[in-house]
């Protein structure tokens, strides 16, 4: 690495680090503090001296490394320890040429657990010892040296005597204010199918997501957990112009069923190909009865989407028989025509049938081309009936 790519660590975040550094040493007995510091680089000593004092002990020798030494012994030092304090310093360190997200990111993501649980499917004090090393961390009621944890706060408070809402928790970990890694850890573990049940995951997934690419990343599929999406907070990844468009213009007509349709469609573009097809289809399926409910129509409960679309083209006048100028009709027709295709791809490369001996597999570049043919297929109805509604709201009226 050159010289004028290294990080430059500001003297606070050194000084931090060296003071979780002599912290975690200091949880050590004074016995094994003298042993510990010698395998860390840092000096020999004896254990008179480190009977007087062991934070005093680290410290003193902690002040001897240079800014580039004091890391790796940091580094090495966590291995043994495992100190919450050491790994958030070590992760603040770390994450100085990251792309960060602000603080208001965090808030908005924060205030989507007002009113909702933070897990569905186990107890809450069981999910938040997976979120965090509870045990290992200073109580936030009693302060450090107080003999109690974090953990001892969460039994008091949620178990004992239930008085702490998401807000009381979040302060109490430090959800604003901690490290960027650790954040993630929360957004991984809240979105994980072990927490929630799968309509809370996917609602979940898709309100985060519409936060978190304001600052450039995204919770995205990784793996699948008995059938299940598992997620990893990951740099959102360049796709279609249009994307912001369509999860406007979508989440204005339906932030529920149709909006998050969409953002579980983006999620599976590139990681579960078959799995975004369907949701390709459904999603246009999705807003023509959706349209079609509001104009005060109906739609029969076996008709299949090419047949619904055309009852909608007939409502908002996008049948190409209805149109004479030739540039129209050609446009409404390919209109038409790729609502019957994406019908009759999800059917045959799709997750929604069984996959038979020979079937084609989608590639991700099918499931994009889908995707984005859906998203803006559906933006393009959802502006024409914003359009056509006053009209027919006054020709039903008449």
């Amino acid at each position: 690495m050159s010289r004028e790519s290294k990080p430059q660590y500001s003297s606070a975040l050194i000084k931090q680090l060296r003071h979780e550094a002599a912290s975690a040493i200091a949880d050590f007995s004074a016995n094994d503090v003298p042993a510990l510091c010698n395998r860390l680089g840092l000096g020999d000593g004896d254990r008179e001296e480190s009977f007087k004092s062991k934070y005093k002990y680290a410290e003193r020798r902690l002040l001897k490394k240079s800014r580039a030494d004091l890391l790796p012994v940091a580094r090495r030092l966590f291995e043994e320890s495992e100190s919450y304090g050491l790994s958030e310093a070590l992760a603040r360190i770390e994450e100085v040429n990251a792309t960060t997200i602000s603080e208001l990111t965090r808030r908005r993501i924060l205030a989507v657990f007002d009113k909702r649980p933070l897990s569905t499917e186990m107890q809450e004090i069981e999910f938040l010892r997976r979120v965090w090393p509870t045990t290992k961390m200073p109580s936030a009621s009693y302060g450090a040296g107080s003999g109690k944890s974090f953990d001892d706060d969460l039994f008091n408070a949620l178990v004992r005597n239930n008085d702490w809402d998401n807000r009381d928790i979040f302060d109490a970990a430090g959800l604003l204010s901690c490290s960027q890694h650790q954040f993630f850890r929360f957004l991984e573990e809240v979105s994980s199918p072990l927490a929630q049940s799968p309509e809370a995951q996917s609602e979940i997934v898709g309100v985060i997501n519409d936060h978190l690419r304001h600052d450039g990343y995204r919770l995205t599929a990784i793996r699948k957990l008995s059938g299940s999406p598992v997620y990893q907070v990951q740099p959102a990844a360049l796709g279609s112009p249009s994307d912001d468009g369509i999860s406007q213009a979508l989440e204005a007509f339906d932030p529920g069923t149709v909006h998050a349709r969409w953002t579980q469609a983006l999620d599976r573009r590139d990681t579960d190909p078959e799995g975004a097809i369907t949701l390709a289809r459904t999603l246009l399926e999705d807003v023509c009865k959706w349209i079609i409910v509001e104009s005060g129509e109906t739609f029969g409960e076996k008709d299949d989407l090419p047949l619904i679309y055309r009852k909608l083209a007939k409502i908002l006048n996008l049948a190409p028989d209805g149109h004479t100028e030739p540039v129209f009709k050609q446009i409404l027709g390919s209109g038409q025509s790729v609502v019957e295709s994406l019908g009759s791809l999800r059917n045959k490369i799709g997750d929604a049938h069984s996959p038979g001996p020979k079937r084609v597999k989608p590639a991700a570049r099918h499931a994009q081309l889908a995707v984005n043919l859906s998203g803006t297929m559906a933006t393009f109805l959802v502006s024409t009936w914003e359009v056509r509604k006053p009209n027919l709201t006054k020709e039903a009226a008449t």
